[in-house]
């Protein structure tokens, strides 16, 4: 009875070692984002297939920039909003993964997936935003090769000028322009964190959610010694958010919005 339990073990070992290395390989190169941008990221053919889908022309709103364009203050929030650790890890902080995978099997569904900032760029760049463990698997291992070729303000650069905003707003120069009429480099530190507290949630959040969220923000940025004790949310600024009641929990794992299928 051993030996077929063994036998089995051993070519399920065998099989799923081929099958990683199956992943690896087919895995986008991504040596050139060291030097340029892609021209149409996962994220932007989705979105416009979905808008297609609905009969509705596909909105992109895009300005690229280099990160000494980008105010600071943005660097900073978005840094300690989404991924705290983003300097100090190789691309996965497994400590945070292993709370999100607890997370997840104790309310049996995938909620938040301990996603860094380098994974959330392997998405945004390859892949769907539909949570699926070989989703994870591709983006930790995206990451890693992400980590790999890349410098971590290169990420960080690449990252900011891809990310999801709003609806067909990609990017901190596109996202300053339509939300505060100026460009990414002149925002201050509330407008920076206002718009690191809309990530999780780029295309749906309650206005109570965005003004919570917005203070969490201010109030890591104050802790990690990014801005002075006192610096506080204006009530409003400007930012639209669905009228709906009660702030949700909150994260610093930027998992929340989600397309539908696959890019």
């Amino acid at each position: 009875m051993r030996r077929p339990l063994a036998a089995a073990a051993a070519t399920f070992a065998a099989l799923l070692v081929g099958w990683g290395l199956f992943e690896w390989w087919s895995l986008p190169d991504v040596r050139g984002l060291a030097t340029a941008p892609p021209a149409r990221t996962a994220l932007v053919r989705l979105r416009a297939a979905e808008a297609t889908a609905r009969g509705r022309t596909p909105l992109r709103q895009q300005v690229w920039v280099h990160l000494a364009a980008i105010s600071p203050h943005l660097k900073h929030a978005v840094v300690v909003a989404e991924d705290a650790g983003f300097y100090g890890h190789g691309g996965v902080d497994f400590p945070e993964l292993r709370e999100a995978i607890l997370r997840d099997l104790k309310a049996g569904r995938l909620l938040r997936g301990g996603s860094t900032l380098t994974m959330q760029l392997a998405r945004t760049l390859y892949l769907s935003p539909r949570k699926t463990p070989l989703r994870k698997l591709r983006e930790i291992l995206i990451a890693w090769r992400l980590e790999a070729a890349l410098s971590k303000d290169r990420i960080l650069e690449l990252y900011l000028n891809l990310v999801e905003w709003g609806d067909g707003i990609y990017g901190a120069e596109a996202t300053a322009r339509h939300y505060f009429g100026k460009g990414a480099a002149d925002l201050t530190p509330e407008e920076a964190a206002a718009l690191a507290a809309r990530l999780p949630s780029p295309r749906r959040m309650s206005s109570q959610s965005l003004a919570w969220r917005t203070r969490v923000v201010l109030d890591r940025m104050r802790r990690f010694g990014f801005l002075p004790v006192g610096a506080e949310a204006p009530e409003s600024l400007g930012l639209p958010g669905r009228p709906e009641p009660g702030p949700e929990g909150w994260e610093a794992t930027g998992e929340e919005d989600e397309g539908e299928g696959e890019p």
